[in-house]
This record gives structure tokens, sequence and C-alpha cells, in this order.
């Protein structure tokens, strides 16, 4: 996939879900986000799916117990190759929805798939006792063979649908503080390696109030964060990046509150936010045009009910950008 693909309201999923069930899971995303379905990671099914475990599980050096909870081998000659290989019982999600998928009466034209990038593997590894020159190593050679085995599998299952794959990274909260345990510029620069590393369009997932400035120089096709007044200090990067062609996938349905029913308070949000972007220098044209919709974050801690409510309010939102970036194109003839 590539960027000409991508437009304006199109709406996915961070990644994961709160079902222990991993078809009822895979249908959910099916149903609810029809043009960019999203292949859910469910840990309550499973501590060995959680963003951890789940992939951390290909280094020979870490040990991933039963209950998700990580080892490292205090030899460090078991360092080695890594073991990259798919299950049901760590990737019960992943699976189930590509079977699911396949046997849609209309299989997607596009998946969305994620794992868990290499700042946060890093830091991981890092709070396990590996050295930090080691650990950032590592990460990145673990993210990167797991996203491209991901996109392996897909086409594996699935030939003619494109794939977009985000790395999420809460770890870059570590790098909007003072005293990082590595530069910026090196960890954009570990970033960027990850990115490279699959053949499709990238994505990068800051959480909450991570360093998006370390996300934007790792060159990533698409950047998700949350609407929040934040990034207002971050108005010439996001210009520059909309300018280049990148999309911002816009977290426009808190994980962290009540949503109530309806999308009006979120709809005025997110416009409100784009209106303050612009004010900084953003073209509005391309706020609109650029734009997806997600959750702000997984909803794996919310009820099934609440989940299924809140990917249905990401669609909605989602139409209502698709309307007014189709607008943008009419009024300018394009």
């Amino acid at each position: 996939m590539t960027r000409a693909l991508l437009h304006g309201g199109i709406a996915t999923a961070i990644g994961s879900l709160p079902h222990p069930d991993a078809p009822l899971a895979a249908a959910l995303m099916l149903r609810t986000l029809p043009d960019l379905p999203a292949a859910p990671s469910l840990p309550c099914r499973s501590p060995l799916e959680g963003m951890l475990a789940q992939w951390l599980r290909a280094l020979p050096e870490i040990t991933v117990h039963a209950d998700g909870s990580l080892h490292l081998q205090s030899d460090s000659a078991c360092a080695g190759d890594l073991e990259i290989s798919f299950d049901r019982l760590a990737h019960g999600g992943l699976i189930g929805f590509l079977d699911l998928a396949l046997a849609q009466p209309r299989v997607p034209k596009a998946v969305k798939l994620q794992t868990s990038g290499p700042l946060t593997l890093a830091l991981a590894l890092c709070d396990l006792g590996m050295d930090i020159d080691t650990a950032f190593a590592r990460a990145l050679e673990c993210s990167s063979a797991w996203s491209v085995a991901m996109v392996a599998l897909v086409k594996s299952k699935l030939p003619d649908a494109e794939v977009v794959l985000f790395f999420d990274e809460p770890g870059l909260t570590h790098w909007a503080d003072e005293d990082p345990i590595i530069d910026v510029e090196s960890a954009s620069d570990i970033l960027s390696g990850a990115l490279a590393a699959p053949e499709c369009v990238v994505g990068v997932h800051v959480c909450g109030a991570g360093a998006l400035d370390v996300a934007l120089a790792a060159g990533p096709d698409v950047v998700g964060i949350d609407v929040h007044e934040r990034w207002l200090d971050h108005a010439v990067g996001l210009a520059r990046f909309l300018d280049g062609g990148g999309f911002i996938a816009w977290g426009a349905v808190p994980t962290d509150r009540p949503i109530g029913e309806t999308t009006s308070p979120l709809w005025k949000s997110l416009v409100g936010l784009w209106c303050d972007l612009t004010q900084r220098g953003c073209d509005p044209v391309l706020l609109r045009r650029q734009a997806m919709v997600t959750p702000a974050c997984g909803l794996a801690l919310h009820g099934a009910t609440q989940a299924e409510r809140a990917l249905r309010l990401t669609r909605e939102l989602a139409d209502r950008v698709f309307d007014q970036a189709l607008g943008t194109r009419l009024s300018i003839g394009a």
C-alpha cells in the first residue's frame, strides 16, 4: 500500500480489545472498521499477548513465563538468532483475525497491523538488566524481524490485501523527559531503522505525551496522536509532515474517560484543535485530507460493550472527516 491509497476519513483502531474470544474480537473489527480493520491483540485472552511478552519472546536470552512476565538469562552466551513464529497462544488475535477476514464474502482490501516499537522494547530490556547498547540493538532487530514476518503472514493468507503497520511506542514518553537514556537523534535513528524494514505503509503510535519530534524525525507515513492541545507546540513539525504527504491518525475517541453516546463533543474537540493548528501554520485542507481516526489508545481495559461503542464512534467521526475532506476537494476542483 502506498500513501496514495490512503484518504481522509479512514477509521481504524490502535489494536487491543478486551475479548477473551478471538473470533468475536475479529468480527467486531471487521464489522465496525470495514475500510481498514485492525488485527487485535487480546491480552485478556492470554497474557502472552501483552505488548512486551508477545514480541520479546523471539529473543533466546529472554524467558517469557506463562503469566507474561519476563526474565533475562544471566548467561549472555544464550543470545543468538531470533526465533520468529506465530502461534495461537501469543498471537491468537492476529491469527483469528486473518482466518475470519479470509472467510468474508468480501475480503478486506487493506488491513492494519501493530507491533511494539524498538524504543519501547529496548527500555523493557534495560529494565530487565541488559546493557544499554545491547538492549537497543536487540530491540531494533526484534521489532524489525516481527514486522517483516507479519507482512509476510498477511500476504500468505490475504495476497491481495494491502498492509498498514503501526509501531506502538508508549516508550516515547521517556524522550519527553530532560535526561533520556539515549539522545533524541539516536532514538529517531533506531525507530527509523524499524520503519524501513517492512514493505508496507508504516506508522508510529505516540502514546499520551510522548516525544512527537522523535516519531516525526523517524520518517513514518502515518503518525498516531490523541486529540490534545499539547500538540500545538509541535505545529511546525506537523505542518512539515503534512506538506510531505504524511497522514495523522487522530485518536479522537478518548480511552481514559467516559465518551457518551454521540460524536458531537468529540467532533467539536477535533475541529477545535484543527482550527488552533491552522492558526499556527498547518494547512486546513491537508489537516482534513490526510486525517485518519482511531480511538486514543487500545481498548483492552474496557468492557466489550464499551469497546464496541468506541469503535462505532470512531467510524462515525471518520465519516464526518471524509465528508469534509471530500468537500475541500470539490471546493478547489481537485
